[in-house]
């Protein structure tokens, strides 16, 4: 038998609260529309329609071609069920899996097992248990306590054959919130599956946060730079001037704690290191500061849609003394950086060259997050 999918992602998101269309809100970097698409493809259609705001039909096929190369998108109506019946229209398989986009996180599994139970039933829907005692109120007084044991809370995607929902549609008198309810009104029963926890609805800011939380794409990085000190100039470390002690030698001002955060920060993002960046080829970057350095980390961190989420750096040396400026080495990184920035301070115990203070090390670690 031949499977399409159905994908509704013509809502606006008003009680969303968003200033776009719902399918193209963000979460880990991503659309709705395509975080659907990407568990879609994964389940391998024969077909898939799109479902799309007017307006939008251009941007929603730029969005689907990243996972399908044959597709179909298609203008949706001002409710769920015109939305339905537009992409109905295109559908030339047996059965059809209808599906929200507001659904995205909704896994593979969930589609093998609505599209499995087709073989026996008409109808197909994905279900879970109530977690919560469900009581039945009349002007906010208790009527009874519903045994929940009976009760399911019903998800996306439905399944059904084409021609038994195309003639649901055809008969229906009004509009239902379901595909499912559609079909139970004209007396088609309708069969469970197991669904999922990933599967709920987006609808309201609340439920925009949940999945945020969830499915927060956070990668971790670390770095680790060392300087011997030099003869002259001033030591900058961390960004801050100290003017007791000599410079740190190298390429740039030697700050090997701004040096190790880069280091971090561009390893969680997959962009190379400092010397792939900043190295000693590129002379407009000789005698460079370490606050630029970062500024430029930082940026380059924003166009490949990331933002730091917390950096912890540990100076490795017998002098300076980290622990009397460490409040504000703290603030300062963490102005230049966007993010908490802890700082740590340790010797060698006698061990290396660090030990008779011939110069400083850094190790940092980096948390970075996509932007939503």
């Amino acid at each position: 038998m031949t499977v399409s999918v159905v994908l509704v992602s013509a809502g606006k998101g008003t009680r969303l609260g968003a200033s776009v269309p719902k399918a193209v809100v963000s979460v880990a970097g991503k659309t709705l529309l395509e975080l659907s698409l990407m568990h879609i493809s994964e389940f391998k259609p024969d077909q898939l329609i799109v479902v799309a705001p007017d307006g939008l039909v251009p941007e929603f096929e730029r969005l689907t071609a990243k996972f399908f190369s044959d597709f179909k998108v298609v203008v949706g109506g001002d409710t769920r069920q015109q939305s339905v019946a537009a992409g109905m229209a295109e559908v030339t398989s047996d059965f059809v899996l209808v599906h929200d986009a507001a659904r995205a996180f909704t896994p593979k599994e969930v589609f093998d097992r609505v599209n499995l139970a087709l073989e026996w039933a008409d109808c197909v829907v994905p279900a879970m248990k109530p977690a919560d005692t469900v009581k039945q109120v009349t002007d906010h007084w208790v009527d009874k306590t519903v045994d929940r044991n009976s009760l399911r809370l019903v998800q996306t995607p439905q399944g059904f054959r084409v021609s038994t929902l195309r003639d649901g549609l055809a008969a229906a008198t009004e509009d239902f919130t379901d595909e499912a309810g559609l079909l139970e009104s004209i007396g088609v029963p309708t069969a469970t599956v197991d669904g999922h926890e990933h599967a709920f609805k987006i609808t309201t800011p609340s439920d925009l946060e949940r999945a945020r939380a969830i499915f927060a794409d956070v990668r971790s990085g670390i770095g680790v730079d060392a300087h011997q000190f030099g003869d002259s100039g001033k030591l900058m470390l961390g960004c801050l001037e100290w003017a007791e002690y000599p410079g740190l030698s190298g390429h740039s001002d030697g700050d090997a704690v701004a040096h190790a955060v880069v280091d971090a920060l561009l390893a969680a993002a997959s962009l190379g290191d400092i010397g792939s960046i900043f190295g000693v080829d590129r002379k407009e970057y000789q005698g460079a500061s370490g606050e630029l350095f970062l500024t430029e980390t930082v940026k380059l961190l924003n166009v490949a849609g990331f933002e730091p989420a917390n950096v912890a750096v540990q100076v490795v040396a017998d002098k300076p003394k980290i622990g009397p400026r460490r409040a504000e080495l703290e603030a300062r990184l963490s102005q230049i950086v966007g993010a908490p920035v802890s700082v740590l301070a340790t010797t060698t115990d006698g061990l290396g060259f660090l030990a008779d203070a011939r110069g400083v090390a850094a190790v940092a670690t980096s948390l970075v997050r996509m932007r939503g």
